[in-house]
């Protein structure tokens, strides 16, 4: 479950400062200070996980991202995003599937190097994950469970601005989150670290 300790006062904080600074009102200084992109890629695990001690092949899957952000300077800019990502298992030595489901609601601070039509950038932030696992098969006793938990990522891309206001780019993030439970039974190891790599479409306002 999602522990409403430090973690949540910190996701607090970055959402108020972000929308703080997204909803004020944009100086002529300031032009196109807002930005929202729309993202769409892959999901790579870099953990397999287990149920009942059985062994579960996590396989790579879509991900998705919307996100709204502001530009505080060039350099620096804090981003809110709500997405998806998903990752479908199985066994090597029995029937059955496992189907897991993730929508993540993240906050992000980017670190910026603008050079013209390019625009390299380093991540870090912080979001609740909501995941949802299925089971079929061997796996069917499962059901549909949903848990949250909090995590992390950090990452790196870049941007190319097509226009003053548009930009394709892409990018690529690792998330460290921790450990899930589902259902009345034991189900150990089930964690969503690993990649995501997307190609990016945005609009500057």
């Amino acid at each position: 479950m999602l522990k409403w300790g430090k973690g949540f006062t910190l996701i607090e904080l970055m959402i108020v400062v972000s929308i703080i600074g997204i909803a004020a009102p944009v100086s002529a200084a300031e032009d196109l200070s807002n930005y929202v992109a729309v993202k769409g890629g892959i999901y790579l695990p870099s953990k397999d996980f287990n149920i009942n001690t059985v062994n579960i092949d996590a396989k790579s899957g879509i991900s998705g991202e919307i996100a709204i952000g502001h530009y505080f300077l060039p350099v620096f800019a804090m981003e809110l995003g709500v997405g998806y990502f998903e990752s479908k298992g199985s066994p090597a030595v029995q029937g059955g599937e496992t189907n897991l489901k993730v929508l993540p609601l993240l906050v992000t601070a980017k670190g910026l190097l603008p050079l013209g039509e390019i625009e390299p950038y380093g991540e870090l932030g912080i979001g609740a994950y909501f995941a949802k696992i299925e089971g079929s098969g061997t796996f069917a006793y499962i059901g549909n469970s949903t848990k949250g938990v909090f995590g992390l990522h950090a990452g790196a891309g870049v941007n190319f601005n097509i226009t003053e206001d548009v930009f394709l780019g892409i990018g690529g993030r690792y998330l460290l989150s921790r450990e899930l439970s589902f259902g009345n039974k034991t189900i150990n190891e089930v964690k969503l670290d690993g990649f995501t790599l997307t190609a990016d479409l945005g609009f500057r306002f």
